[in-house]
């Protein structure tokens, strides 16, 4: 991809499409995505998605501001903004849509903690024999739980059996 050879038509859409209203904002919008695109600013390209979503979504026009925020999400992860890309993720779910995690186990979401605990519920441990071998209390295992099934996608201590817990 080359860079866009008239930065400062790209910056003059980008600044039309902040101060703008009604269909022109928009249409400045997608002029400044397009011409982001084309051009080696990946970082404020994906902004630009992320705040015309955001736009969108106040208009009450989420089927558009999903597109945008599919493609910050997707942008952001690409490029390791892993805190743009949840906040992206956040929006978007708010939009009733489940974004796809970048990682390719779902395991890899859980914090070490986490993954300790996991590891040992799946050898059938009950959460007060987990609590007094890691010291804390039955209730702070079951909230790692639902924290742990949430990330993972699962509903039950059976489930866990079936994971790669490495």
């Amino acid at each position: 991809m080359k860079p866009s050879p008239e930065p400062s038509r790209t910056l003059a859409a980008r600044c039309r499409a902040l101060t703008g209203v009604g269909a022109a904002t928009e249409e400045s919008y997608r002029e400044a995505i397009e011409r982001l695109g084309q051009c080696l600013m990946k970082g404020e390209t994906a902004a630009r998605s992320s705040s015309t979503a955001t736009r969108l979504r106040r208009e009450g026009r989420r089927q558009d501001a999903r597109e945008q925020l599919r493609t910050a999400h997707k942008m952001l992860s690409e490029m390791g903004a892993d805190a743009f890309a949840e906040r992206a993720a956040r929006v978007l779910r708010a939009t009733v849509e489940h974004p796809r995690k970048r990682s390719t186990q779902p395991t890899d979401a859980l914090t070490p903690h986490e993954l300790q605990i996991a590891r040992l519920v799946a050898t059938g441990a009950t959460s007060p024999e987990v609590a007094a071998q890691l010291f804390l209390s039955p209730r702070t295992i079951e909230a790692h739980l639902r924290s742990i099934f949430r990330k993972v996608g699962i509903t039950s201590r059976r489930h866990l059996k079936d994971l790669r817990l490495a």
